[in-house]
């Protein structure tokens, strides 16, 4: 079966969750997990590899229907990037394809947000956001000349999610719902 791997993650995904384990918890062992999804490049579905010429593209590949967590592959065109932007949930970022850099953000006492440590993720590498701990930052292609595939973990339904963007200079936030690049998702269970 094509999304075999795919499967395995979510399924193993879904019992980490139904212990209803702390949120250090699900960053160490869910990493674990997606670092094995991520590990080798041969389960991702062709339709959730495109990019676009001017934005990046979030596929949705899964969508718990309890909404303890969401799977999308982010395609990022060559030299695409984020805006600084926040989450409201723990999330995990694994590296499939290409690279990209994750500079997290700190707002400072002005309101302004300014950037700190960045880090480059390379294939089979697991990044994390937190409220609690790290979780405004920008994320960008590595590449200025070819597409870079990342896939990222949410603690919801990040199509759904109120979150927010912010003005690096003032701080001014501006709130926004991702939703997702395409109207189709894997079958995993055919």
């Amino acid at each position: 079966m094509q999304n075999e791997k795919l499967l395995t993650f979510v399924q193993g995904m879904s019992r980490l969750l139904q212990s209803n384990p702390t949120e250090p918890t699900i960053l160490k062992e869910g990493a674990e997990l997606l670092a094995t999804l991520v590990q080798k490049d041969d389960w991702l579905p062709e339709m959730f590899t495109h990019p676009h010429p001017q934005h990046y593209q979030q596929y949705l590949l899964y969508a718990d229907p309890l909404d303890r967590f969401s799977m999308v592959s982010f395609v990022w065109g060559p030299g695409q990037k984020t805006p600084v932007h926040d989450h409201m949930t723990w999330g995990l970022i694994g590296m499939l394809r290409g690279q990209e850099i994750d500079t997290h953000y700190f707002k400072q006492a002005d309101g302004s947000y300014h950037a700190g440590e960045s880090n480059t993720l390379v294939p089979g590498a697991v990044g994390s956001v937190s409220p609690a701990t790290h979780d405004v930052h920008v994320v960008s292609n590595y590449y200025a000349d070819q597409p870079s595939i990342s896939i990222h973990v949410y603690g919801g339904n990040i199509g759904r999610i109120s979150r927010h963007v912010f003005d690096p200079v003032t701080g001014a936030p501006k709130d926004f719902i991702s939703g997702y690049s395409n109207a189709v998702v894997p079958n995993l269970w055919n």
